[in-house]
């Protein structure tokens, strides 16, 4: 149909529409003003793979430019972290064979890898948040986060002893925040409680309140070798479907004692992350997982998308649904990004 509007009129409409967002992004000075989400070193967390042995780096081969370290070697990679401003590291180790047992016993071990590595970092790099993974699957012969029963079965309350015992031998080693993974029910607070008998009042609980059973923990199972023997981690690790359970899980661990929350993996639960924003006041944080970090490597050696800038889309979307930390094995290349 052909408008009967004069020129003049349409001319006049046009100019008086009542809202123009345009306005807000004619430049990158106007943009950033109004930028909502801001993404920043302080917020990331940069997950480490640590090994026995010296002068080894290892790189994982699902998981482009991340790389299992002896001891020597992650030293130097975490005094480079904090020369880029990262505040804080996550721990994990991959242990030998013959370390690994049924009841997981090394990992309260006083003289173990990841205390001596805890040690090491606090004297070298004092400043440095240590966080340390609390889960018996690195240190399980079985590959699963809890003891195994001759049955099968993934026993709770017998898995929740030595957990604490695990978390108080981080703490006693000088770990800043101990971090839950395993999702065995009541944990938070035996822990808690643990670690305030033994005299840690001071050492924080990052609790992976809502880790759901995810194929995108692939890669870091390479990393530690610690992929499950047998089955699936279905009956402690939550249904990728579920969201409002994640509220219960998060409201639990909140009673029990947890300092910080976290949803994982990140990515494919951004309503999960916004919907823990929106009903709690802790800090939340949010994992970058493997499988997210191998897909985005993946598809830039292919030359199909632009690393850096997807890179740092992602992690700034995981800050709009409400993240406040971090967790990626992208953190280093990001905090040289924001240093630009």
């Amino acid at each position: 149909m052909t408008s009967s509007l004069t020129p003049d009129l349409k001319t006049h409409q046009s100019r008086s529409l009542p809202r123009r967002p345009r306005r807000l992004r004619r430049n990158p000075a106007l943009r950033k003003m109004v930028q909502e989400a801001h993404l920043s070193v302080e917020d990331l967390i940069y997950p480490l793979f640590v090994t026995e042995g010296e002068n080894t780096r290892v790189e994982v081969p699902s998981m482009p430019g991340s790389y299992r370290y002896t001891l020597d070697l992650l030293l130097a990679e975490v005094k480079e972290a904090s020369k880029l401003g990262i505040c804080s590291i996550a721990l994990f180790p991959a242990l030998p064979e013959d370390k690994k047992d049924a009841t997981a016993t090394e990992s309260y071990n006083p003289n173990g890898l990841v205390q001596r590595t805890i040690r090491a970092i606090k004297e070298t790099v004092p400043e440095m948040i240590v966080i340390t993974d609390v889960a018996l699957d690195p240190f399980s012969d079985q590959g699963h986060d809890g003891i195994v029963s001759e049955t099968g079965e993934i026993l709770n309350d017998e898995t929740v002893e030595v957990l604490v015992k695990m978390a108080v031998s981080q703490a006693a080693a000088g770990a800043d925040i101990v971090a839950p993974s395993d999702m065995m029910d009541g944990r938070i607070g035996a822990i808690r409680e643990g670690l305030d008998h033994a005299g840690y009042t001071n050492t924080g609980i990052l609790a992976y309140s809502a880790k759901y059973a995810s194929a995108y923990y692939g890669p870091f199972r390479d990393a530690l070798d610690s992929a499950p023997k047998f089955g699936d981690k279905k009956t402690y690790q939550m249904d990728a479907a579920n969201a409002r359970e994640a509220l219960t899980e998060i409201e639990l661990d909140i009673q029990e004692g947890a300092d910080m929350v976290m949803v994982k993996p990140a990515l494919a639960y951004l309503d999960v992350i916004h919907l823990v924003r929106q009903n709690t006041n802790l800090p939340v944080a949010a994992y970058n997982v493997s499988g997210e970090y191998a897909m985005i490597k993946a598809a830039a050696e292919k030359g199909w998308i632009d690393e850096e800038k997807i890179v740092m889309e992602t992690l700034t979307s995981m800050k709009r649904a409400g993240a406040d930390l971090i967790l990626s094995y992208f953190a280093k290349q990001v905090a040289q990004l924001l240093a630009e």
